[in-house]
């Protein structure tokens, strides 16, 4: 008999043992046109009671983007529906090219897995601290998946220099989602890029360009949403 799949999320070892968990978070943005009225917007989420954040759309002077999150994927088909099918949401204009959807996951070393999974990206998105959002999809090519482990570690640790500086530095924190099979053009990852001013955002982005990650094994990138909070749920 084939040995059962175990779909758990691993983090790093704690007591000796490794962590693992069932639990992980879904996160969507949705896009919006001909926004007339921001703050009532404002106030029908702070009604609804689930937790999210609202962003007014920088390249759209009457957009904005709704990120909402839940453990469970089925609050986006049942109450976060049933809010959006109600006004003021339904007199927008809804950008189905923007929609994102992703899940958290663990690469395996996490110290807390449950906070990675679950804390870490709510706290970065409802941080009063930091206004300011980029988020957008991307997709790798074929090839980087047909690499061996010892060739993807160097790939992806240089990537994960350039964002660790600027964590550290405190320009940026990012927000990583894996999204297999979850959206309409079968991208891998919806990545946010969460801060208290756009310019070291676009520099963060600027800086791994230049990575053997982005020049070589990202198929495409985008569309990109850029966004400043409007309103959003209190920590």
């Amino acid at each position: 008999m084939a040995d059962k799949l175990d779909l758990r999320e691993k983090g790093g070892l704690r007591g000796g043992e490794q962590q693992t968990s069932d639990r992980r978070l879904f996160m969507q943005l949705l896009a919006y046109g001909g926004v007339r009225d921001g703050g009532q917007l404002s106030r029908a989420l702070e009604a609804a009671g689930f937790e999210s954040v609202l962003y007014s759309d920088v390249n759209d002077p009457r957009g904005i983007g709704l990120l909402t999150w839940n453990e469970q994927p089925g609050f986006f088909v049942t109450k976060l529906r049933e809010f959006l099918s109600a006004s003021p949401f339904t007199e927008l204009q809804f950008k189905p090219e923007f929609t994102m959807l992703g899940r958290t996951y663990a690469l395996g070393h996490e110290p807390d897995l449950e906070d990675w999974l679950i804390h870490k990206s709510r706290r970065a998105v409802l941080n009063p601290e930091s206004p300011w959002a980029v988020w957008y999809p991307l997709r790798r090519t074929g090839e980087f998946s047909t690499l061996p482990p010892e060739e993807q570690g160097p790939i992806l640790a240089e990537h994960g220099r350039i964002g660790h500086a600027f964590g550290e530095a405190g320009y940026a924190q990012d927000v990583r989602l894996a999204c297999f099979g979850l959206d309409q053009h079968d991208n891998d990852f919806v990545i946010g890029l969460i801060g208290s001013e756009l310019f070291p955002v676009s520099a963060c982005i600027q800086q791994m360009r230049k990575t053997r990650q982005t020049s070589r094994y990202i198929e495409r990138m985008g569309p990109f949403f850029v966004g400043e909070v409007l309103w959003r749920s209190a920590l």
